[in-house]
């Protein structure tokens, strides 16, 4: 009777206790570990982080072959120039072919039309 007694009297506390988490219940489908939830969160951190390392070294590869070829390029035009008679060599500064600037040889162009003083085409002079 001392039992029965004893277990009512604690049973208002029982409700107090913590409820079952249902989402953390490995039973239930869809449940994640969270140990094994974080080790794929570090393991997708770190692949980003292997992604930009990557790009970057693609990057300064690219940048070295294209001024490697650049050189070897002017190198080339330089030594078959000197070979043939009679030319004269000018120096190349338009930078070549990475710098974006239009120029043949080192000669800037000319264009066509002339240029008008009076910065209007429709006024004959």
């Amino acid at each position: 009777m001392k039992r029965l007694i004893l277990v009512a009297a604690l049973l208002p506390f029982a409700v107090l206790a913590q409820p079952i988490n249902t989402l953390n219940n490995p039973n239930q489908p869809g449940y994640e570990n969270p140990s094994q939830q974080r080790m794929q969160n570090q393991m997708m951190i770190q692949q980003q982080q292997q992604t930009g390392m990557l790009n970057q070294q693609l990057q300064t590869q690219t940048r070295v072959q294209q001024q490697h070829l650049q050189t070897q390029m002017n190198n080339d035009t330089l030594r078959v120039q000197q070979s043939q008679p009679g030319v004269q060599v000018l120096p190349n500064t338009s930078g070549g072919m990475l710098s974006g600037t239009e120029s043949s040889g080192g000669v800037q162009q000319q264009h066509m039309l002339p240029q008008q003083q009076n910065g209007s085409m429709l006024n004959n002079p």
